[in-house]
Order: C-alpha cells, then sequence, then structure tokens
C-alpha cells in the first residue's frame, strides 16, 4: 500500500458537486492498494499515520502528531498512486488491487484510524469520480510505503 499524507488546515472531497467529507486541521491521507497487500500493511501503516509527528509544538518544530494535536483525517482512495511510468509517458495501473481486495482493506484503514484515533475520520467513496480540495500546511507532504517500510 501507498500513501500520501498532507498536512492541512482544511480539506474535503466532493462527489456530483455536493461535499461528502471535511476537515478542519488534520492530515489529508491518499491511499493507494497494490496486489498482494494484506491487512498487514494496513495496520502498519496505521501506527505510522497516527504516530507521524508533522505538527508544530510549542517551539515550532514537527515534534507531534495528529493523535497529539486533536487533529482531523480525510482518507481518499486513488488508485492512480500505484502507477508505474517505467515505459513511455502513459502510466500503466496494472499493480492496482481490484475491488474485491482494495475495497476491504482502504476500509479497514478508514475504521483503524478510527479506533487508534479515538474519533470519526472523513472519507471518499471507493472508485467515485471525487473532486478534493485541501490548503496544505507547510506545505508537508509525506510518502509512506508499506513495503519499503520507510
Amino acid at each position: 500500500m501507498r500513501i500520501v499524507i498532507q498536512r492541512v488546515t482544511e480539506a474535503s472531497v466532493g462527489i456530483d458537486g455536493e461535499v461528502c467529507s471535511s476537515i478542519g486541521t488534520g492530515m489529508m491521507v491518499l491511499v493507494g492498494v497494490e496486489h498482494g497487500d494484506t491487512t498487514d500493511d494496513v495496520e502498519w501503516l496505521i501506527g505510522k499515520t497516527v504516530a507521524l509527528r508533522i505538527f508544530d509544538d510549542e517551539a515550532g518544530v514537527m515534534n507531534r502528531s495528529v493523535k497529539d494535536v486533536g487533529g482531523d483525517v480525510l482518507a481518499v482512495s486513488q488508485f492512480t498512486l500505484t502507477a508505474s511510468t517505467r515505459k513511455g509517458n502513459r502510466p500503466s495501473y496494472i499493480r492496482a488491487a481490484g475491488h474485491d481486495v482494495a475495497v476491504p482493506l482502504y476500509e479497514a484503514y478508514c475504521t483503524g484510524l478510527e479506533t487508534a484515533l479515538g474519533r470519526k475520520v472523513g472519507h471518499g467513496v471507493f472508485g467515485a469520480d471525487m473532486k478534493v480540495s485541501l490548503v496544505n500546511d507547510g506545505p508537508v507532504t509525506i510518502i509512506i510505503d508499506s513495503k519499503l517500510r520507510e
């Protein structure tokens, strides 16, 4: 699984002109599920997401997690994170997991975040044509791949 975490002051996702989820200060997380991903990948990413220290402490140093600051999380599925651009200029999405694998893992990630944070996590609708808006704070953007574990 690959996720892209952006520290935000606000973020929202809309479908057909209607906002289906929005947050204030916190994290916008884009989630891509690949063939071979398992619940182990989900659990590892939940731990990383909740503990990632990208929020400023009183000294202005990124030393606090989203849990520490009581921030919100908006998680949106994005199969294009699995793109390969190795050959040519048209991305290949052959690594993307099918709905039968990706939907349960994406939902497990969202549910696991809610449990770990003790609060509701905003989300999009898997497979929908979504419009995502955000104000990246910093900007701070972190890419995490569960296979690389870095």
